[in-house]
């Protein structure tokens, strides 16, 4: 079985979440500078989570259906991150905080077996995605993606997708169409 999954189950066996919210397209569920501690079960819809810099914003993960979301990085050490994550069209999550889910985790030896494998496959993937972005041609990461999560494609508009595989939306309709 796939670790998230496994873990959504267990967590709603145990009634974890503490509340659910409802985002309209566009709205942000996290802005740069701000902590965020929780973690969010995408009920419906979709997110992004991206950064900003000096000329444009650049695509890191997507949520949709099924998928856990989170800004790990404020998630893990409590401090404020430069992510952003965006709803990109009407979205209902589930929330559960730090605090409440870390218990739920040392509650028992496989809760902590199922984390585990989920943050090593969650590195896993960024390295594949580094990877991919220093070495592969355009054409490769579109491949790979197309591979990975053809969902995706049904999911996401064009234009995150291109900012995600480090392409302009153009190239990417290119590779599409070819």
């Amino acid at each position: 079985m796939n670790p998230i999954s496994d873990l959504i189950k267990r967590m709603d066996k145990a009634d974890l979440w503490d509340k659910v919210l409802e985002l309209e397209r566009n709205q942000y569920l996290k802005e740069k500078g701000s902590i965020d501690t929780n973690i969010y079960l995408v009920v419906s819809g979709s997110l992004r989570i991206f950064v900003v810099d000096e000329e444009e914003e650049h695509t890191i993960r997507f949520g949709y259906v099924g998928s856990l979301i989170a800004s790990l990085d404020s998630f893990l050490n409590e401090k404020p991150s430069d992510f952003y994550i965006q709803a990109l069209k009407k979205t209902t999550v589930k929330v559960v905080g730090k605090r409440r889910y870390n218990a739920f985790i040392a509650s028992s030896v496989e809760n902590k077996k199922v984390w585990i494998a989920i943050l090593e496959n969650f590195v896993l993937q960024q390295m594949e995605r580094e990877r991919d972005i220093l070495t592969s041609s355009p054409v490769q990461r579109y491949k790979r993606v197309l591979e990975r999560s053809p969902q995706l494609f049904q999911e996401i508009p064009n234009k995150y997708i291109a900012s995600y595989l480090r392409m302009t939306p153009e190239t990417l309709s290119r590779i599409k169409k070819s």
